[in-house]
């Protein structure tokens, strides 16, 4: 009876501490359960890219972001796969991945750029340790700097385009006067010498030259005056319709069919119409010229969410429409490809190499920006507008 009493508070006593005891372990698996949750969710929510591999060289994390800018499929069954078979497309990364523990100046703020892609990107190098120091594994962060990249060009571009814009106003308005004297006295003297038709000959070509070269200086002095935005609500409808009319009456568009598609959900631009009607009046002259009478133009607009990488982390990001003007002509070389836009540069016999880099300039003054893709029988340029343009950006170069 005395052991049995004894034992009586002891099992009431195991009884007591057991519950707290399982209450407390139930509470750190909770605690830690929602850890994990809550360290995943805050990987895969990050703007930036997030890709992780364990020690052997598995995929053990990566986010929407880092298949986003790597310009990769998400696929489900990517995590536990060998990184070399996810990244087949991206061998820059593979590369930089192999070396994460093979090396001890591992790469920090360093940049690189994506050969499937073309976008560059700034990346961190980071091995993970395990609670004894080990090392199971590297992770990647990583971030879209191709819109940095593009702004940096720009302003490059405006320091280049100022000095020469200096030098070029200089020289055509000195070049201007001598040019109207000179087609002034061949008019006064093909009037002195109506029977000579030789001289008639001539004094034609004389004024015909004169004034192609006035035309010229005229585009210099177009290109190289800072554009002063006047900006109003502007209906991208009205604007391509007027465009394609004044582009027939620039040149003959022969029996080219243009197919415009403007998607319903297409706002009114906050932009400078004139201007708006110059960009695309100089495209459709150039595809014109491109497809010599014949052949297919298409003008595309559609609205598009901002790009948070590239709107610099404005949250939200603003939205912007992209209009695409594409041809079935021969297309561009890749070599002439990459200077399209450059001032002065042309495959034309007559041409400036105007049209392209005015059509830059206006769309940089609208704080925007344009692509061109091509191959034969389909070129495409790609031009992309905010809808409301970032404040300050109303001056052009």
């Amino acid at each position: 009876m005395d052991t049995q009493k004894s034992d009586m508070p002891m099992a009431r006593r195991n009884r007591v501490i057991s519950k707290p005891a399982r209450t407390t372990l139930d509470a750190a698996r909770s605690a830690d359960g929602l850890n994990d949750r809550f360290f995943r969710q805050m990987v895969f929510n990050l703007r930036n890219g997030v890709l992780a591999i364990t020690r052997d060289g598995r995929i053990a994390a990566m986010n929407e972001n880092a298949y986003r800018v790597l310009g990769l499929p998400p696929r489900s069954g990517d995590l536990g796969r060998p990184f070399s078979e996810v990244l087949q497309g991206c061998p820059e990364v593979t590369r930089i991945l192999l070396s994460a523990f093979d090396s001890d100046d591992l790469p920090n703020r360093a940049e690189m750029r994506l050969r499937k892609t073309g976008k560059a990107i700034g990346y961190t190098l980071s091995r993970i340790h395990d609670d004894d120091g080990k090392q199971i594994g590297a992770t990647l962060f990583f971030k879209d700097l191709t819109r940095v990249e593009q702004l940096e060009e720009r302003e490059r571009l405006r320091d280049r385009l100022a000095t020469l814009g200096e030098m070029a106003a200089a020289i055509a308005h000195e070049v201007k006067n001598p040019l109207a004297s000179i087609e002034v006295m061949a008019g006064m003297l093909k009037r002195q010498l109506r029977d000579r038709t030789d001289a008639h000959e001539t004094l034609n070509d004389i004024i015909k030259e004169c004034k192609m070269a006035n035309a010229i200086v005229v585009e210099v002095l177009e290109f190289v005056r800072p554009i002063q935005l006047q900006v109003d609500g502007v209906s991208l409808v009205e604007v391509i319709k007027e465009s394609i009319t004044a582009a027939e009456s620039k040149m003959p568009r022969g029996t080219i069919q243009i197919d415009t598609i403007i998607d319903p959900d297409v706002p009114e631009l906050q932009a400078d119409e004139h201007q708006l009607r110059q960009l695309f009046i100089n495209l459709l002259t150039n595809a014109f010229d491109a497809l010599g009478g014949k052949g297919r133009i298409e003008m595309r607009a559609r609205l598009e969410a901002g790009d948070e990488d590239q709107l610099m982390g404005v949250d939200p990001p603003a939205p912007q429409v992209v209009i695409d003007i594409r041809d079935n002509g021969p297309g561009i070389s890749a070599d002439d490809l990459e200077r399209v836009f450059s001032p002065f540069f042309t495959t034309k016999p007559q041409g400036t190499g105007l049209g392209l880099a005015i059509v830059r300039k206006v769309v940089d003054a609208h704080d925007g920006r344009i692509n061109a893709t091509s191959a034969p029988g389909r070129t495409t340029f790609s031009v992309t507008l905010p809808v409301v343009p970032s404040t300050g950006s109303n001056q052009g170069v």
